[in-house]
Order: C-alpha cells, then structure tokens, then sequence
C-alpha cells in the first residue's frame, strides 16, 4: 500500500509539471501575439518612409518646373535679340538682316534732293520680311535722242536692312543746264537695284547741258547715302 501511495504521488507530482510546462508554452504563445503591433509599426514606418519619398519627389519637380520657367524666361532674350535686329534704321548700315530686296518687292518713286541739280529716288520694301541693300542701283536715263547711263560716285556703299514698311533712297547727281539751251532732256528712268537684274522704269525729268565730249555727266550714289 505504501509503494501504492507514493507512486500515486508521483504521478500527482509529475501531472503537475506537466500542467505547469502547458501553461508555460501558452503563455509564450501569447507572446508572439504581441509581436503584431511591432509588426504594423513597421508597416507604419513604411508608409512614412514612403511618404518622404513622395515628398521628394514632389520637390524635385517643382525643381524642374522652376527650371522650365527660367528656361522660358530666356525667350525675353530672343525678344531682345528681335529689338537689336531692328535697330537697323531704314537707311541705316550694319551686318545684313534678310534676303537681298528683289525689284518685285520695291516700290519707287522720286523726289527733288538738297540742292539744284539732285534727284533722289525712293525704294521701299512692299514685302512681308526684312530684306537687304548693299552696293550701287543702275541706273539708265532715257530721252528721244538715246539712252545714257549714270557713274558711279566714289562714296562707300552701307549695308542697308528694310524691315517690311520701310524705304530707303539713293543721290543721283547731275549738271543743271545753265547753259540758255534746251540741252538734253531725259524723261524716263530704267532702275535696277543692286544684286538684281529686274528693272522697272520711272518717269522724270532731267535737264542736263550739252556738252564737247557727249557725255552727260551724270552720276548716282549707293544705296543708304545722303539725306
């Protein structure tokens, strides 16, 4: 009976560490049930890291869009550049701006020049684009007896730009007839701008002295001289 009870004993004592080891492995297990918040916290951290990704982003483009504006800023520079171009006057000399001016895109006229014995002659630029002038017209003076050519004078020739709108003009020089004759009179005008091989022809008069060596002593500045 003895032998009995002791080992009802042990088996009480070792169904008790056996409860005991049971509770022991349940309460580890509720442990690892609290590693889920850890576990959202990380997700959390995430999502922030994530977020402070999406906020560089952000800044770097506004980054680029600031650097678009001042990129588009620089258009002022090609406004300035388009300003500078037209400084170039009418009649004034410079580096060339646009094609050479064709006769088909000129208008003439003539009008009396500073003194007796001047005749000035006006182009202007009927075209839709800047175009340029550089060098001596030719000019050819007809009357009923013949045609004469006008010389050149030894004055420099300018660069002349027209932007659309705006003329220009040209000296022809010639020996007024003082002489109590009748002279020679020339009544028309065969222009041809310089660089162009298309004439167009004017009505005007120019009474010149008949002189010893027939000739009558005309002459016409460049293009973009005189007043």
């Amino acid at each position: 009976m003895r032998v009995q009870k002791i080992s009802l004993l042990a088996v009480a004592v070792a169904a008790g560490l056996s409860l005991t080891a049971c509770g022991s492995s349940d309460s580890n297990s509720g442990g690892s049930d609290s590693s889920a918040p850890s576990g959202a916290a990380s997700d959390t951290s995430g999502a922030q890291a994530s977020g402070g990704s999406g906020g560089s982003t952000g800044a770097t483009a506004s980054s680029g869009s600031g650097t678009t504006g001042t990129t588009g800023s620089s258009g002022s520079t090609g406004q300035n550049g388009g300003q500078s171009g037209g400084t170039h006057g009418p009649t004034g000399s410079g580096r060339a701006s646009g094609a050479a001016c064709t006769t088909a895109h000129l208008a003439f006229s003539t009008s009396g020049g500073m003194g007796e014995g001047q005749l000035i002659v006006n182009m202007k630029n009927t075209g839709s684009a800047n175009c340029t002038l550089h060098g001596f017209p030719g000019v050819d003076l007809k009357s009923k007896d013949g045609t004469d050519s006008a010389t050149r004078s030894k004055l420099a020739a300018p660069t002349v730009t027209l932007q659309p709108g705006a003329e220009t003009r040209f000296t022809l020089h010639y020996p007024p007839n003082n002489s109590g004759g009748s002279g020679v009179t020339f009544t028309q005008l065969v222009v041809t701008p310089p660089n162009e091989t298309h004439s167009t022809t004017l009505n005007a008069r120019v009474n010149v002295p008949v002189t010893e060596n027939g000739g009558s002593g005309i002459t016409v500045d460049p293009v973009g001289t005189g007043k």
